[in-house]
């Protein structure tokens, strides 16, 4: 314990047991925090989702909520005489998909896995400057400022010209979206 504390180690130092496969950070070893009294710094995210990630997640998603709304429209119709009522049906797929994306998309990145099932597949996650779980109150402002950058289509574009590939809309709340590792 003293040898070690002669070192004079810091938080930011690299070292290695015979334990250990790979150099750590001494931050990183619960041990030499303990010993050192260091504070565990949050971790950084690192590997940010790209636009074409997200993309590809995006299209994921509003087809399977699509694919659902329209699946039980075509079963309605099949028994559904009436044409007005038909019609009915079909316009209201047009208010309620994009609805229904809008709540699935608060729910599931507030969710343990901070993805939806399109960003599951994709590998990536919604998470706040620190990585973290966002909560459902950043959650509502992302997805109310998302309507805003689709409507611009500047707000998605600008996640080409910062380091972060951010959206606006993830500007605007303090969030990323980001992936594990480089694929």
């Amino acid at each position: 314990m003293d040898q070690l504390k002669s070192l004079n180690i810091r938080p930011g130092d690299f070292v290695k047991t015979a334990a250990m496969d790979d150099y750590k950070e001494a931050h990183e070893i619960a041990e030499l925090r303990q010993i050192f009294h260091f504070d565990k710094p949050p971790v950084i995210p690192q590997y940010f989702a790209g636009f074409d990630q997200r993309l590809i997640a995006s299209a994921l998603d509003w087809f399977m909520v699509s694919g659902v709304f329209i699946i039980a429209a075509f079963i309605a119709v099949i028994f559904i005489q009436d044409k007005v009522i038909r019609l009915g049906i079909g316009f209201s797929l047009l208010g309620l998909i994009p609805l229904t994306n809008i709540i699935y998309h608060m729910i599931m990145e507030t969710s343990i896995k901070q993805a939806t099932f399109g960003k599951q597949i994709v590998k990536i996650k919604v998470c706040d400057m620190e990585g973290n779980r966002i909560g459902p109150g950043l959650a509502i402002s992302r997805n109310i400022f998302k309507i805003f950058s689709l409507i611009t289509i500047v707000g998605y574009l600008a996640s080409f010209f910062n380091r972060k590939q951010q959206c606006l809309h993830d500007m605007m709340v303090g969030t990323l979206v980001m992936k594990d590792r480089l694929i």
